[in-house]
């Protein structure tokens, strides 16, 4: 063989190392994609249940609205609702208004008591909301409550969150559910519903914190332990992650 023939065998072994090195890594990636397709189907599923779960438990004659996007997913409208059902003439309150607000409301229409009050900052959701518990007749149940964002004083530090003038006084609350304001707000925008919110708590309250496998959401959950040790602290298996923290 000559000695211009090794540089050419090099060469060609080297390109078959990186093609060989190339073929892997799609082999690795398509195995990714598979899985990644499984995992979705699955998710999608597991709502595809919840949602449905939903309407059986709480027996409606008309539609929800949309449960994707910034919407609280089935998952965490089932856990939420299933704590309501157990409730007896529970004064409930919920930090941002929505397709929660009709489940809610419709719990203590099955209870046969309760109410909810729901602190919406953006007046044309407050008004959809409005319109969504009057097609389901459940008007009587839930109060939308213009809340503005405000900013709180809290440890020296101006917090903007819902202005709380319009939320009856005394108020002692059975279940707490939060799912607002936006994370756009500020960093950690759901922070002050626990300074604000969590001292109004009766014995026996529980507080759902939606999206809380989100990182913000974590810090907060941090933040509230801290504070308020005396609440005990669980998490529910949700598409978008549920805290559960429970007083007494």
């Amino acid at each position: 063989m000559s000695l211009l023939a090794f540089p050419a065998l090099a060469l060609l072994l080297a390109v078959s190392l990186y093609a060989l090195h190339k073929l892997r890594h799609v082999h690795v990636l398509l195995y990714d994609v598979r899985d990644q397709h499984r995992n979705d189907q699955a998710g999608l599923f597991r709502q595809l249940e919840a949602l449905q779960g939903l309407y059986v438990e709480l027996d409606l004659k008309h539609s929800l609205p949309p449960t994707r996007g910034w919407a609280a997913s089935p998952d965490f409208l089932l856990e939420v609702a299933r704590h309501a059902r157990s409730l007896q003439q529970a004064t409930v309150v919920e930090c941002s208004s929505g397709i929660s607000t009709l489940v809610l409301a419709r719990c203590m229409q099955l209870n046969g008591g309760g109410k909810v009050y729901s602190l919406e900052h953006d007046r044309h959701f407050a008004a959809q909301t409005r319109a969504q518990l009057r097609r389901h007749g459940l008007q009587d149940w839930a109060t939308v409550i213009d809340a503005p964002l405000t900013p709180h004083d809290i440890d020296g530090q101006a917090w903007p969150w819902y202005d709380l003038a319009r939320l009856p006084e005394p108020l002692a609350v059975d279940l707490l559910v939060i799912d607002g304001p936006p994370q756009a707000t500020r960093p950690l925008a759901r922070f002050p519903a626990g300074p604000l919110l969590f001292p109004r708590l009766r014995a026996g309250a529980a507080v759902f914190l939606d999206d809380a496998a989100r990182p913000d959401e974590q810090e907060i959950l941090q933040r509230w332990r801290q504070a308020f040790p005396e609440l005990a602290y669980t998490q529910q298996t949700c598409e978008k992650g549920c805290a559960v923290l429970r007083k007494g």
